[in-house]
C-alpha cells in the first residue's frame, strides 16, 4: 500500500531519553512507510539519544532531528514538531511514541483512514483495538480518562487520551494550536476536543498497544491530575455556555413575539 495520494508525510517522535530505542522505532517506520519523513523531537537527552538520531539522519535523508533545549514535556515536543512540519510544507503529520508502544507497522491503517477523515486516532478500545503487557490500573486509568472525557465533553470517542494520529496539515491549522498549554493525557484531549468542536471528520482504527520493554515510561501522577483537572473545567465551561446560548435564544424568541403582538 502506497500513500502518495496524500501528499508529503512526516512521522514525529518526540524522546527523552531514549537510546535503546530511538534507531529500532525508526528503521521499523521507514520500513512500514517508506515514503514517510521522520522528525525526531530529542528535549536534550541526557543518555545521548539526540546524537543518536543525528547519526541515523547522517545516513538517511527522509529523517530529521530537532534538537530542544532542555525537558518541556510531551504537549510542548509536539507543538514544536507540528509548526516545524508546517513551516516544511508537510500535507500529512503522524504522532508516534518513541518506545515502541505504537507500532509502526500498524501506521498503513491509520494513513489509509485518513483519506476518508480530517484526523485518525489509533484506538486501543474500539473492536479490533486491545494492549499487550499492561497493568490493569494502568488499563482502568485509560479506560476511566477516556469514559469520563467522553461524558464531559460529549465526544463519541473511545480512545481519546491515545498518542498515536495522524493529522492532515489542514487540520493542524485550524485548531488555534498557538492557545495549546496542555501536556501528556491532557494534550491529546485537548487536540481531539479542538478537533471535535469544529465538526471535522473523526476517525479512530483499532491499534494494539504494546507497553514498553526497555526504558521508563514518562507516565506520573502530575499529568493525570492535570488531565483531570482540565477536562472538568473544559466540561464545565461547555455547560455554562450552552446555558448562555439557550437563555439567549429564549429571549430572542420572547423578544420577537412581544413585537408580533
Amino acid at each position: 500500500m502506497t500513500f502518495e495520494d496524500l501528499g508529503r508525510i512526516v512521522v514525529i517522535i518526540p524522546t527523552f531519553n531514549e537510546r535503546e530505542n530511538i534507531e529500532t522505532i525508526v528503521q521499523r517506520v521507514r520500513a512500514s512507510v517508506p515514503e514517510a519523513d521522520i522528525l525526531v523531537a530529542d528535549d536534550n537527552s541526557p543518555d545521548g539519544t539526540g546524537r543518536i538520531a543525528d547519526a541515523l539522519s547522517a545516513l538517511d535523508s527522509r529523517i530529521h532531528v530537532m534538537h530542544r533545549l532542555g525537558k518541556e514535556g510531551l504537549g510542548a515536543a509536539y507543538l514544536a514538531g507540528f509548526s516545524w512540519a508546517l513551516q516544511h510544507d508537510y500535507d500529512v503529520v503522524v504522532e508516534m511514541d518513541a518506545d515502541g508502544s505504537h507500532q509502526p507497522e500498524q501506521l498503513p491503517r491509520l494513513l489509509d483512514a485518513l483519506r476518508d477523515a480530517d484526523l485518525v486516532l489509533g484506538s486501543r478500545w474500539v473492536d479490533g483495538g486491545g494492549i499487550v503487557n499492561w497493568p490493569k490500573h494502568r488499563e482502568m486509568l485509560s479506560r476511566g480518562g477516556s469514559l469520563y472525557t467522553r461524558v464531559l465533553l460529549g465526544i463519541p470517542l473511545r480512545d481519546v487520551t491515545g498518542g498515536y494520529r495522524a493529522f492532515r496539515a489542514d487540520t493542524l491549522r485550524r485548531l488555534d494550536l498557538h492557545e495549546v498549554a496542555s501536556q501528556g493525557y491532557c494534550f491529546q484531549v485537548d487536540l481531539a476536543w479542538r478537533a471535535a468542536q469544529r465538526q471535522l471528520r473523526i476517525t479512530e482504527v483499532p491499534i494494539t498497544f504494546v507497553e514498553r520493554e526497555v526504558g521508563t515510561s514518562k507516565m506520573n501522577q502530575k499529568i493525570v491530575v492535570e488531565a483531570l483537572w482540565r477536562v472538568t473545567m473544559w466540561g464545565f465551561d461547555d455547560r455554562v455556555t450552552r446555558l448562555r446560548r439557550k437563555a439567549q435564544r429564549r429571549r430572542l424568541s420572547s423578544s420577537r413575539e412581544a413585537d408580533g403582538g
